[in-house]
């Protein structure tokens, strides 16, 4: 009967999963956390999307083969339209200056107080646009950094492939229209003299100055036109308009006495196609408010030229791309036995060796639908030039390496290999 009793008390007590009487185990701590974790992470239910998460500064992707990498986009400084951040391509990227700054408070960037007195001051000069029938480009609190001096705004170079690289295009800025209300000041003169600096320093334009052309006349008319397209190689007239500039002044209490300035300007260009006689696009630029900020004496006169300044990058790469799209060619200028003239040289870009193909002026190309103009085909095929000297300061003369019969009116082409 003993044997019964203990045999039973033994089968009660391994039959029992908790003691009272005996102490639990602690169990081991991350592993606790991790079952924590893991019960309270939230899963998506079944056939929904798991959420994607954001991509952080830096982050780097692969598509088809080619590394990019998060980065910041430096035209939101100059656009409200654009995205904070973008996609690089890696091989492409180059941190700028900016970004290795800081402009939060209590850095070297402005006080938390001067920030909102220049907020204040955006805003009022925004709606006294807005009262005079003008919609401003807004500049947002979250844009209110600085760009450091000899930043840039855009590349010196056009990055897109165009026809006849490294040949520079003639064009006629013509002097800029002033139709504000500071004439007096000369504002036209220097935005013409600001944007043809802009245009030529990237080395893609020559800016010949209309006073050596001899056109009777509108510099528009089709006649006047196509005679400058032939006879001095100019491709493309620009012309410009200034107008819709305002400026705001104020001094910052409690902080200095000196005046802070922002200014705003518009420029408006069009683009017009000598061979065709038509005009190409129209396109028009204002500056962002933000960064005309100008301090000190004259700021409001400083803060007016760094808005043109500032109108002129926005609007600079699209004039470029418009006036690169249009084939570059020049003429020959005139034979001499074995020798034939060109008027291009150095200076468009010409070099000893470079071949150039011959061709007779061809037609013009009308739609037959719209009646426009579409540009002038190439006539018959002469032959080949190759250039064996440059003088002057853009002339050169070649040599025959095909064809021949070669005249003063046949136009030259580089040959695209």
């Amino acid at each position: 009967m003993r044997k019964i009793v203990i045999l039973v008390l033994v089968i009660v007590l391994a039959s029992c999963s908790y003691m009272p009487w005996g102490k639990k185990k602690d169990e081991d701590p991350a592993k606790t956390a991790k079952k924590t974790d893991s019960a309270t992470q939230k899963k998506p239910a079944r056939g929904e999307p798991e959420e994607v998460k954001e991509p952080e500064l830096g982050d780097i992707k692969v598509i088809d083969g080619v590394e990019y990498i998060y980065t910041r986009n430096r035209k939101y400084m100059l656009t409200p339209y654009e995205p904070p951040y973008v996609w690089v391509r890696k091989d492409q990227y180059a941190p700028g200056i900016g970004e290795a700054l800081s402009f939060s408070v209590g850095s070297s960037g402005p006080s938390k107080k001067e920030r909102d007195e220049l907020e204040r001051r955006i805003a009022k000069l925004e709606e006294e646009l807005k009262k005079k029938g003008i919609n401003p480009q807004m500049a947002y609190p979250t844009q209110m950094g600085y760009i450091p001096v000899g930043l840039g705004y855009m590349q010196g170079l056009i990055s897109f492939e165009y026809p006849s690289p490294k040949m520079k295009r003639r064009i006629v800025v013509l002097p800029v229209t002033d139709n504000t209300n500071y004439k007096s000041e000369g504002l036209g003169e220097l935005a013409t003299k600001r944007l043809i600096s802009r245009l030529e320093s990237t080395g893609t334009v020559i800016c010949v100055d209309p006073n050596t052309l001899n056109v009777r006349g509108s510099y528009f008319d089709v006649a006047n036109a196509k005679k400058m397209n032939d006879d001095f190689g100019v491709q493309a007239i620009l012309k410009t308009t200034l107008s819709d500039v305002y400026t705001s002044s104020s001094r910052i209490e409690g902080k200095d006495e000196k005046e802070t300035s922002f200014a705003m300007s518009k420029l408006a260009i069009d683009v017009f196609n000598t061979e065709t006689g038509k005009t190409m696009k129209q396109l028009s630029g204002r500056n962002p408010i933000s960064l005309s900020r100008e301090k000190g004496d004259l700021s409001t006169e400083k803060a007016k030229i760094k808005a043109i300044d500032l109108a002129i990058e926005m609007i600079a790469e699209d004039v470029l791309k418009t006036v690169l799209s249009i084939d570059w060619h020049s003429r020959i200028a005139s034979v001499d036995g074995a020798k034939v003239y060109i008027n291009a040289g150095r200076l468009s870009g010409l070099e000893k060796g470079k071949v150039l193909e011959v061709f007779a002026p061809g037609e013009e190309v009308i739609d037959p639908r719209t009646k426009q103009p579409l540009g002038r085909k190439k006539g018959a095929f002469k032959g080949e030039l190759e250039v064996v000297e440059l003088f002057g300061v853009d002339a050169s003369w070649a040599k025959t390496n095909k064809g021949g019969s070669f005249s003063s009116t046949d136009l030259v082409y580089v040959k695209q290999k």
